[in-house]
């Protein structure tokens, strides 16, 4: 006798494609998927390049993308490219979510990577259940982010940028070239003595107290781009 009750829609598992440079990574990642309904791995990818020529092929809906890809091209940029070129080679841009699952989470990696498009961004100490309900997200189009990344980004936003003018800037990339005192004076065609006072204002400004401070921190925050 029939109940009226209509029977539940079998759900579509997330087709997902791993992409680490370590193949031990791979492997334990696809023995832990494996263990969870709803998620299937349908592809393997170990550089940027390759993670770009298998996902033309098998067509994931997420891409689980590390950061740091050895040699050739790094997460970040192979994102840019699922996300931006004619991935699927349908004639039109986009391609599928990338979730970033890395050990890094420095400001500008997490900038660049967002930037860049990717959904989610986690942290490889996350228990596999935040992994799993990350990777369904991801194939939703909702964004996640680990708490520590989540904390980072508020704090971008609360602390604006270092207002620094467009001469300090000019000083600040020189430092970044690795010249001197000196030779920055010559560069920009102004005394020693200038580009001493300019220097002492940079630092307050960043709230560091030696030059590689200034440099690593104007990196960490874009200023020199």
């Amino acid at each position: 006798m029939s109940t009226g009750a209509e029977p539940p829609e079998p759900t579509t598992p997330v087709r997902l494609l791993l992409c680490d440079d370590h193949a031990v990574v791979r492997a334990g990642l696809r023995a832990l998927l494996s263990s969870t309904d709803g998620i299937e791995v349908v592809g393997e990818a170990g550089s940027g390049e390759e993670a770009l020529a298998v996902a033309a092929r098998v067509r994931p809906d997420v891409v689980l993308m590390d950061l740091q890809l050895g040699d050739g091209m790094d997460g970040v940029t192979a994102t840019r490219h699922l996300l931006t070129d004619d991935a699927y080679g349908s004639g039109a841009a986009g391609g599928p979510r990338v979730l970033v699952l890395t050990m890094f989470d420095t400001d500008a990696d997490i900038t660049r990577a967002i930037e860049a498009g990717a959904t989610g961004y986690l942290l490889k100490a996350e228990q596999p259940e935040e992994l799993f309900a990350a990777i369904r997200d991801a194939a939703s189009g909702r964004a996640t982010l680990s708490a520590p990344v989540a904390d980072r980004v508020l704090a971008q936003l609360r602390s604006p940028r270092p207002a620094l003018s467009e001469r300090e800037l000019e000083i600040l990339r020189q430092l970044a070239r690795g010249l001197g005192n000196r030779d920055i004076a010559r560069a920009l065609f102004i005394s020693e003595a200038t580009v001493k006072t300019h220097l002492g204002r940079i630092y307050g400004k960043l709230g560091v107290d030696t030059r590689s401070g200034a440099v690593a921190l104007a990196q960490e925050q874009r200023l020199l781009s």
